[in-house]
């Protein structure tokens, strides 16, 4: 599929190579720290490593995985001074390993959760290494702060969940200097990476919005690095994208890696849209997947819900405090229908409209009064600010009318558990709750309802215990918001719209009173989705789609084009040789008999000129070239004979080639030629009508009249619809046409008919 991404090729440098990479490997450097604001993007910093033909000996594949947070728990040890590390067992990073081939080495980069003084990075530094094969990443405080809470939460994080900065107080305008700390924090984590890899042998694996910048940073370090990259937040829809101020950017950083992962179709289609309406990419589908082509490199578009680690899971059922907290669990709410809601104290999460349904629900249908509990748990918010103080305060003043209203001595409908839950207790609260519910207005995924299945289908040991309930246990009901990502996956759920207070009532007490039967149903299958859809399954496709993708790497010749942050790498074939203009001045001289020929549009004249009317310098260049009586020069284009002819009326000797062809002429004073004569042209009055039905309903496009054919044009209509009325307009045409000697074609936005040539 053809893009505009090559209108630059042809500013590649000539004949340069520069030098490769050593084919052993690299040793690792000690850790540095990042006291500042790095300065801006030098292209000679990355001068010596942007072309590769080398091949490492190293046969080994290792994952080099790079994330905002290292997936490692610390803690002050006794003595205040030294630190104690841990593995994060619930860090997605350490569960995606199990989906990794078993001889794939896999190393982590990011930020500790921890403040380490300078003093002790190095020693950190190794330590972690050794024992986790982890690299942490150190920047100044100031830094990371204006990186993470700055632009990362304040800037990226609200507008890929679709809220804009309309007024100072409704989010958070764009702010030059958090925008640089993000720059710095990227190149620090590219000067990381480039640290430990071995740019021919191993895959990077990118992970969230925090990083975004990564992809194009490594790829002017090495062209040839085989990146992925997957976002696990939402991905807004180009409306709301394209108010960024540094669009362009990030979104042409993500075309430098080679695959791009998301958990929805919604947010890829929302990315290929940005791709189409800001740089003009088309994309198309191949074989099953989707791919964009980004001058010469082939891009993946992959879809797929991350999962949850379902041996993290069983074992934490099978453990012996999750079995004693079921048992009080079970006590607490003994004879009751037990809600749950699980979330972050976030804006996006819905907590408040959640706590509005329930009581709406406990004020339309009072015989629920006393015999339902909201358990609402809520983790701690991850940003800070305005926002978060408000959700705070919405939901502390819902729970305490509802128990005021509704509540008594042994009764309160809202429970409301502010804490940190340990994982055993959480794993208790989901296999006692009947229903969980879900009412985010907006989330990248949210793996809570695929816990919630798997804590409800139990294990052997639970049934055991547990017996004795009448109430059969494999059975679950969900309750979710149609804007989480994992809403698609889970078909058996009741999908809500948050902000329909009285709808999401209606739906919990559907949940309530849903058979027996059909609980177990929509149970069974769920469960079969998730334990089959886990974080293995999930990791071992990205990998499986990013080794397919980056298979014919050493093959390609590369070059890097542009500067800083619009830096991009041109794939071409080996075979591929720019035009060198001292070979070409060389052949000219030589030669005694020549033919020019030269395209108009696009060519002689910028694509995106208004004005086409040929400059007088361009008509002087087209004398001289004529002048030699070795030459035969000839301007071929799609427009029509009596424009051309009047636009380069003043050059005699130049021939002319209108209509792509249709009509010929050597010289100027010379009469038009055509090959093909003697043909009627009654399919017009059928065209012309139908084509004008279509512009009047296509906003932009328009029909150029030749005396040979009937174009349709579409440029400058929206990219998405006028796309849509081309293929229609071209199926139109072919049914209309199927018995006229005439060609319908499709071509670089447009729809021509012309005639058909034997």
């Amino acid at each position: 599929m053809s893009s505009r991404s090559y209108t630059n090729l042809l500013d590649l440098t000539g004949d340069y190579i520069p030098p490769t990479f050593s084919k052993t490997s690299k040793k690792m450097s000690r850790v540095m720290t990042v006291p500042g604001i790095l300065s801006d993007f030098r292209d000679e910093d990355y001068y010596y490593s942007v072309h590769s033909d080398a091949t490492s000996s190293i046969s080994q594949d290792r994952c080099i995985v790079v994330a905002n947070s290292l997936p490692i728990n610390s803690e002050l040890a006794a003595d205040g001074k030294s630190w104690l590390f841990s593995r994060d067992e619930d860090s997605l990073l350490w569960q995606l390993k199990d989906g990794l081939p078993e001889d794939m080495e896999v190393v982590y980069i990011g930020f500790l959760n921890c403040d380490v003084s300078p003093a002790q990075q190095d020693e950190v530094s190794s330590h972690l290494l050794e024992m986790f094969n982890c690299v942490p990443t150190f920047v100044d405080n100031d830094v990371r702060s204006k990186f993470y809470h700055g632009f990362c939460k304040q800037t990226l994080w609200p507008l890929f969940h679709y809220m804009l900065p309309l007024t100072p107080d409704h989010g958070c305008r764009f702010d030059r200097a958090l925008w640089q700390a993000y720059v710095s924090v990227n190149k620090t984590f590219a000067s990381k990476v480039m640290e430990v890899i071995t740019p021919e042998d191993d895959y990077v694996w990118i992970h969230d919005y925090h990083l975004m910048l990564l992809p194009t940073l490594l790829r002017i370090k090495c062209n040839k690095v085989k990146t992925g990259f997957f976002l696990h937040s939402p991905f807004p829809s180009s409306e709301i994208y394209r108010t960024l101020p540094v669009r362009d950017e990030l979104l042409r950083s993500l075309l430098n890696a080679d695959v791009i992962g998301f958990h929805t179709f919604d947010y890829a289609r929302h990315f290929l849209s940005c791709c189409s309406r800001m740089l003009g990419l088309e994309y198309e589908s191949r074989r099953g997947y989707i791919g964009l082509d980004y001058y010469g490199r082939n891009i993946t578009i992959k879809i797929m819900a991350v999962g949850i680690h379902m041996g993290q899971l069983q074992a934490g059922l099978n453990l012996s405090e999750t079995e004693e907290k079921i048992a009080e669990l079970n006590d607490q709410f003994k004879g009751k229908v037990v809600l749950l809601g699980l979330d972050d104290m976030d804006i996006f999460k819905g907590i408040g409209l959640k706590l509005l349904a329930f009581e709406q629900l406990l004020k339309e249908r009072d015989h629920w009064q006393g015999k339902i509990v909201m358990v609402q748990i809520v983790n701690p918010a991850r940003g800070r600010g305005k926002d978060v103080e408000e959700v705070q305060t919405e939901v502390y003043s819902i729970v305490e009318r509802v128990n005021r209203q509704f509540g008594h001595d042994n009764y309160t409908p809202i429970i409301l558990l502010e804490r940190p839950v340990p994982f055993y207790e959480r794993l208790a609260f989901y296999t006692v709750s009947e229903c969980c519910i879900v009412t985010a207005v907006r989330d990248g995924m949210n793996l809570i309802p695929y816990e919630y299945t798997v804590s409800r289908q139990g294990c052997q040991k639970l049934d055991a215990r547990f017996s004795s309930v009448s109430e059969p246990r494999k059975k679950s009901l969900l309750v979710i918001s149609e804007f989480i990502g994992c809403s698609p996956s889970l078909s058996g759920a009741i999908r809500v719209n948050p902000w329909n207070i009285e709808a999401v009532a209606d739906a919990l007490n559907m949940a309530i009173k849903m058979p027996e039967a059909e609980k177990q149903m929509r149970h069974d299958k769920h469960f079969k989705y998730v334990s089959t859809h886990d974080v293995a399954y999930w990791a071992c496709s990205f990998m499986g789609d990013l080794e397919r993708t980056c298979k014919d790497h050493y093959k390609k010749r590369c070059w890097a084009i542009g500067f800083g942050l619009n830096s991009r790498v041109v794939a071409l074939d080996p075979s591929f040789r720019k035009l060198s203009q001292e070979h070409i001045v060389s052949a000219y001289k030589r030669t005694n008999s020549r033919v020019i020929l030269l395209d108009y549009d696009g060519t002689v004249m910028p694509q995106g000129s208004i004005n086409k009317t040929p400059s007088e310098e361009v008509i002087s260049m087209l004398n001289t070239l004529c002048s030699d009586l070795n030459n035969i020069v000839f301007i071929v284009s799609g427009r029509g004979r009596m424009e051309l002819s009047g636009w380069f009326s003043s050059c005699k000797n130049l021939g002319i080639a209108a209509e792509h062809g249709y009509y010929l002429r050597w010289k100027s004073e010379e009469d038009w030629e055509t090959y093909i004569p003697n043909i009627e042209f009654d399919w017009k009055q059928v065209v012309e009508p139908i084509m004008k039905q279509y512009t009047e309903s296509t906003d932009g496009s328009y029909i150029e009249a030749k005396e040979s054919a009937i174009v349709w044009h579409h440029r400058d209509a929206d990219p998405d619809f006028g796309s849509w009325q081309a293929k229609e307009l071209l199926d139109h045409l072919e049914n209309v046409l199927a018995n006229e000697p005439v060609a319908v074609k499709s071509g670089q936005q447009i729809v021509e008919v012309k005639p058909q040539i034997a």
